[in-house]
């Protein structure tokens, strides 16, 4: 799994990922020729090689030819959505554009489809984020993670007049993201990047445990006194193991751990969350028996989920359970290489996991699923299938 550490130390923009990305060795050449999918003309790009306290970095710029045209979120939606780029691209850009006229919809009380962009839909900002997208694809990167954000403070002066910073529309993307205040008197969050960072990451954590391939800096267009105004992002392999021997059988990944006590709830409650739970994608759910304060007997609810499922995990514990609050965090896996294949036996076919051993060896365990089927099927004893399922799928003896 190739993941991306965005490490967004002075804050993120448009221009600060695509250059970050083009500085891993995506080639600026193919970008634009991938950008002329879409029905926009009249701009060209340019990635300048800078030096930025001492740091080598790209600072990405669009330039547009003419006037730059204001479009509605309909009008954008249309043009990506008919665009000739892959669906991975598409998808990936309307959600980042999603983001933004959500935020400004709220902020200026207009029908989402009717939000007026302005910098946001200037011909700069879709290549921003159209770029960003066709940039990750180009990368083969699985797993977007992110720093904390940093944000800055005093105003700035925009379209709709002076603001402060963060700008609100910003700081509504920004919902639901770790974020803290640098102190610095500046914009260090831009909207499309807030948008960006907010629809890839699928968390705000330190820097994992990775192999580091590749790194690239991307330079934002303003000068910070002090500080180096650069976006790093880090791709590489998410790893945890550290046997060499081991890692031909084994594969490493990262999950999500969500989990939440409570003492307070119908316990008949239970057996239908677990169900919605792994109906929302949770790979397993636990109920722990503890002790809560003043003595109470509680449960903790335990949901170990993929990344890309944490929202909705923990969205089904706060709204099925009595919880008002959960905790979560990243969770490094070493595995068994396994995979799901069917054996045919006297009882019908039966599906199983095919486990691969750290020797080489393999062995095969019966899905309960399928076990459950025969033995209502047949009528027998669940464990009389297994016995049966067992014999029959196991290597013949010398």
């Amino acid at each position: 799994m190739t993941t991306a550490y965005f490490d967004c130390f002075s804050g993120i923009s448009g221009n600060m990922v695509v250059g970050a990305l083009l500085d891993t060795g995506v080639p600026l050449e193919w970008l634009q020729e991938q950008l002329s999918g879409l029905s926009v003309d009249g701009f060209a790009l340019s990635a300048d090689p800078i030096s930025c306290h001492g740091i080598q970095a790209r600072h990405f710029q669009v330039h547009v030819q003419g006037n730059p045209i204001h479009r509605h979120y309909g009008d954008i939606k249309v043009m990506i959505e008919q665009c000739s780029l892959t669906h991975y691209v598409r998808k990936t850009s309307l959600a980042i554009f999603d983001q933004v006229a959500e935020a400004e919809s709220k902020i200026h009380g207009v029908e989402k489809t009717s939000v007026h962009f302005h910098e946001v839909g200037a011909i700069d900002s879709i290549v921003d984020i159209v770029g960003s997208a066709l940039c990750l694809e180009y990368l083969g990167i699985d797993t977007v993670l992110s720093s904390k954000i940093p944000l800055g403070k005093g105003f700035v002066d925009c379209q709709h007049g002076t603001l402060p910073i963060p700008a609100p529309a910003t700081m509504e993307i920004l919902k639901d993201v770790p974020v803290y205040g640098s102190g610095i008197s500046a914009e260090l969050v831009t909207p499309t990047g807030a948008a960006i960072i907010k629809t890839l990451a699928t968390d705000f954590v330190d820097i994992p445990p990775m192999t580091i391939a590749k790194i690239g800096y991307g330079a934002g267009s303003r000068k910070l006194q002090n500080h180096p105004n650069l976006l790093r992002v880090m791709t590489g392999q998410m790893h945890t193991l550290s046997n060499k021997d081991d890692q031909e059988f084994l594969v490493g990944d990262t999950v999500v751990v969500v989990e939440t006590c409570v003492d307070d709830m119908n316990p008949e409650i239970f057996g239908y969350l677990m169900d919605r739970l792994f109906d929302d994608g949770a790979l397993d759910v636990y109920w722990i028996p503890v002790f809560m304060k003043k003595n109470r007997p509680g449960t903790l609810i335990q949901v170990l989920c993929d990344m890309d499922k944490r929202a909705a995990v923990i969205n089904r514990i706060l709204s099925e359970t009595t919880s008002t609050g959960v905790r979560f965090h990243p969770l490094q896996r070493a595995k068994l290489i396994r995979e799901i294949i069917t054996v045919s036996t006297t009882l019908g076919d039966v599906l199983m996991k095919k486990i691969t051993n750290q020797d080489g060896n393999t062995r095969l365990v019966p899905e309960y699923e399928s076990c459950k089927k025969i033995a209502l099927a047949h009528k027998i004893p669940i464990k009389r299938v297994y016995e049966l399922i067992d014999r029959e799928a196991a290597p013949p003896t010398e």
